[in-house]
């Protein structure tokens, strides 16, 4: 009878384990990307990423499924990484990238059953994207390639020195060090299977990206339908130039003659992702209109070839576009908008006798993402993928009469299935001004309002970031609820999807009116019987760490404990080591040695309100991080402890803004929840 009873809890323990999110399961869940469907509508095809965390390492395989049976194959099955999976023109192969032999990313093509795979390119270094020609005769491609002398050409009987030499700004960006090579658009003809001809390189010899550096895709790159000219993106600007500006543009190489030509030319900010209309008589891309300001409003542009006219096509919208398509037959463009945290998919109208062009198509509460979309006859086929709070990314049918959205995907079901979400709650705070702040509160599973639990108040990044809908797999709030916590995550001032004033208003002003916001927002969650007033902590990253360190100085005896990562601690040194120099420029209002010097420095730098700091604090902060460089955490860190503040010190040295690689994260996690346990619950 003892055995049995000792078995009925081992038995009830590991049924209660496996009913709670942990670090563990987010790091087993495949990541759905990237869906492209079939001409006919049929079939999608989509990445899934999944990791071993004893390796250290993830693996990507292309699946494809069926949009009228829902069924879902995994069509490579190999233990190779595979992405990037598209359909060629005529519909009989699938091109994907993988590496060869040599390690290196090439070209490749399967049947579309994942069988008969062959190596299609043998390019001397890795693709990153790739498009085919409309009519199949050519592919674009990009890949690095040398322009600058490194070290070692200008020394070469050092071959192992390590030392750098730059004479100008922008020598590292994000995570890397300018190497001297750059990333070109190639183009290069094919031929059922195989290269054929020379490689043409739109960029020679120039010192500039596309598409643009860190994150940009093939999303920025397009062929003409006729297949005669490449619209692609770049920032031709270099070193100072480059770091003080945003102000990429649109150009369209013609093939015929080599000729490329500025197409956004006069429009300051940032240029990118162009379409051309299914007739090739015109050009949509989105743009910013501000040179400085990464968050701008974003809009749709188009030229019209015949007559070389410029519109805006979103004029008097007062929110920002994403993913803009045209649709089959040029009369309407799809595109992916933010409105009240979370993101839909949107129509636009091009009949200019429609008093109300634009409309919303979805409404659901998550975020939709990227989309694919095909039509046959008078019949579109619209594919999604979409996440929310509880719910990482899978694919969705939309129907586009109604906007309601039918799930395809279920990658995950088996492993989320026995996990019990806590309840995600749309809360409307009052400002101080008497706007409302629409704020998420995420409650533990099973829940108790007879019950007091510990809260935190979570800070977003950006500063211009959304607290949307989104599953992140570090700042999972499922995952802290899980662990028994109460979290309100507030679209302070300064968040997208609310307009352009509300976006704005931060600008200038990081200790005004969105650390007022933050205050109220928790305030508010205190008048609730079920939140411990006495076990709060607040939490964020990048710009949310700022808003920790700020808040450590001006809580007021609020908050138990505070945990920043990568967080923003002295302007003026951060306006002086971090790389985009464009970006302090406008959110701070400029260098601090300018006159009269911006408020910002004199006003709302951490560093100045320290002698406040009374609470314990855990400061994360990575090597790899040159957004916001590791001086700032380390600074913030000895601010603390010389103090005699009780602090902790968390670094990384292989990880940039972001903590990215499996081990890592589950690390962050437990560190994390044992820094708040021991604060908010002992």
């Amino acid at each position: 009878m003892k055995k049995i009873i000792i078995l009925l809890f081992v038995f009830v323990s590991t049924l209660s384990n496996a009913q709670k999110l942990t670090p563990e399961l987010l790091w087993k869940l495949g990541r759905v990307s990237d869906p492209k469907i079939s001409a006919d509508g049929k079939t999608v095809l989509y990445n899934v990423r999944t990791y071993d965390v004893a390796e250290n390492k993830g693996q990507s395989d292309i699946y494809s499924i069926s949009t009228i049976s829902g069924d879902a194959i995994n069509i490579t099955k190999s233990k190779d990484d595979e992405s990037a999976a598209r359909w060629r023109p005529d519909g009989k192969k699938i091109g994907f990238l993988a590496n060869d032999k040599d390690g290196v990313t090439q070209l490749w093509e399967m049947n579309a059953d994942g069988s008969q795979r062959v190596q299609v390119s043998s390019f001397p270094s890795d693709i990153s994207n790739f498009q085919y020609s409309p009519i199949g005769n050519m592919i674009w491609f990009t890949s690095d390639v040398k322009v600058d002398k490194t070290t070692q050409d200008l020394y070469p009987d050092l071959p192992k020195a390590t030392g750098r030499i730059y004479d100008d700004l922008m020598y590292r960006h994000w995570t890397s060090w300018e190497d001297g090579a750059y990333s070109h658009v190639q183009i290069v003809g094919y031929d059922n299977g195989k290269i054929v001809g020379q490689i043409i390189d739109l960029q020679p010899k120039e010192r500039y990206d596309t598409p643009l550096q860190p994150n940009g895709g093939e999303e920025q790159i397009t062929w003409s339908p006729d297949g005669k000219f490449v619209a692609y993106t770049c920032k031709k600007l270099f070193g100072k130039a480059y770091a003080v500006s945003t102000n990429s543009d649109v150009y369209l190489y013609e093939i015929a003659n080599k000729k490329t030509t500025n197409i956004s030319e006069g429009i300051l900010g940032y240029d990118v992702n162009p379409r051309f209309s299914p007739d090739g008589t015109k050009l949509q891309w989105l743009s910013m209109a501000t040179a400085i300001y990464e968050a701008d409003r974003n809009r749709i542009m188009q030229l019209d070839f015949k007559t070389n006219q410029k519109v805006e096509l979103t004029k008097g919208f007062d929110y920002s576009v994403d993913n803009a398509e045209w649709s089959a037959d040029g009369k309407m463009i799809y595109f992916v908008c933010g409105i009240n945290a979370t993101d839909q998919l949107w129509s636009l109208d091009l009949d200019t006798k429609n008093p109300k062009p634009i409309r919303q198509i979805t409404n659901d509460i998550g975020d939709q993402q990227a989309f694919t979309f095909a039509t046959v006859g008078k019949t579109t086929t619209m594919v999604t993928a979409m996440m929310s709070i509880s719910m990482p990314t899978e694919l969705f049918k939309i129907n586009l009469k109604d906007g309601t959205s039918s799930q395809l995907t279920f990658t995950n079901k088996e492993l989320l299935d026995p996990i019990k979400m806590g309840k995600v709650v749309k809360r409307m705070v009052t400002a101080t001004d008497g706007k409302q702040i629409l704020t998420w509160v995420i409650y533990p599973p099973d829940f108790d309002p007879a019950k007091k639990y510990p809260t935190l108040l979570y800070c977003q990044g950006g500063p211009q970031s959304t607290v949307s809908q989104f599953f992140s797999y570090r700042w999972n709030f499922q995952l802290m609820a899980a662990n028994g916590y109460i979290i309100v995550a507030p679209n302070r001032r300064g968040l997208p999807s609310f307009g352009t004033e509300w976006n704005q208003e931060i600008s200038g002003d990081w200790g005004g009116q969105c650390m007022k916001d933050y205050l109220s927002a928790i305030d508010d969650a205190c008048k609730e019987p079920y939140v411990n007033k006495d076990r709060l902590g607040a939490v964020g990253a990048s710009f949310g760490g700022y808003s920790v360190y700020w808040l450590a100085g001006h809580h007021e005896k609020r908050f138990k404990t505070f945990i920043a990562h990568c967080g923003v601690f002295d302007l003026k040194s951060m306006y002086g080591t971090t790389e985009e120099t464009w970006f302090p420029d406008y959110d701070l209002g400029g260098p601090y040695w300018q006159t009269p010097t911006p408020k910002s420095y004199t006003q709302f730098s951490p560093i100045d309100f320290v002698k406040n700091w009374d609470t314990p604090i855990l400061v994360i902060h990575n090597e790899k991080d040159f957004r916001v460089p590791l001086g700032q955490g380390m600074e913030a860190f000895s601010a603390a402890r010389l103090q005699d503040i009780p602090a902790r010190f968390f670094c990384f040295p292989d990880e940039g803004h972001w903590v990215q690689k499996p081990q890592n994260s589950i690390l962050w996690q437990r560190v994390y929840f044992d820094w708040l346990d021991k604060y908010l619950k002992k």
